[in-house]
């Protein structure tokens, strides 16, 4: 059983960890090209992005005291094209590796609902990486969002490439 909270500055390492642990995992299955092989813990700038997630917008899932998820919701980031309505977006979503299976994500996304609903707010938006196999998108896919825009970001002489998903609440 899990219980989701309002984060704060406190909770930045743990969500740290689980990118930390997410990173890991990805570079392990050789996908290196989602979020690279280094450490988001001694990034700076991942740093920074999650502590001002936490001062507007952070959430994180635990089980048994123990922090095995994370949601940042707010305004859409700057590499997305712009909604053309009000929406609530989906920062950020990570969950503890170790607890893969058990809902952790789906449980987040419902409460990301529950907020966009509070907000008056008819739209969910999401990107995520569109690379590799297309695991991500299928993800948020069965999660009930649906394709919208792709996207590229440059990234040290590539291109990082995304999808945006929507859901209509």
């Amino acid at each position: 059983m899990i219980s989701i909270r309002r984060a704060g500055h406190s909770d930045v390492p743990a969500v740290l960890a689980l990118l930390d642990g997410a990173t890991e995992w990805l570079v392990s299955r050789g996908r290196t090209d989602q979020w690279g092989t280094e450490p988001h813990s001694t990034n700076p700038r991942r740093i920074a992005q999650i502590t001002g997630f936490a001062d507007d917008g952070l959430w994180v899932a635990e089980a048994d005291g123990r922090v095995v998820g994370a949601l940042a919701v707010g305004a859409a980031l700057p590499y997305v094209p712009p909604a053309t309505e009000p929406e609530l977006y989906v920062r950020l979503l990570v969950t503890d590796r170790e607890s893969a299976g058990q809902g952790i994500g789906a449980d987040l996304l419902d409460h990301a609902r529950g907020l966009a609903r509070e907000a008056g707010v008819g739209l969910l938006r999401v990107d995520c990486f569109a690379g590799g196999d297309g695991a991500l998108v299928r993800y948020y896919e069965k999660q009930g969002f649906t394709r919208d825009a792709e996207f590229a970001v440059p990234v040290n002489g590539s291109e990082w490439l995304g999808q945006i998903l929507i859901q209509r609440l």
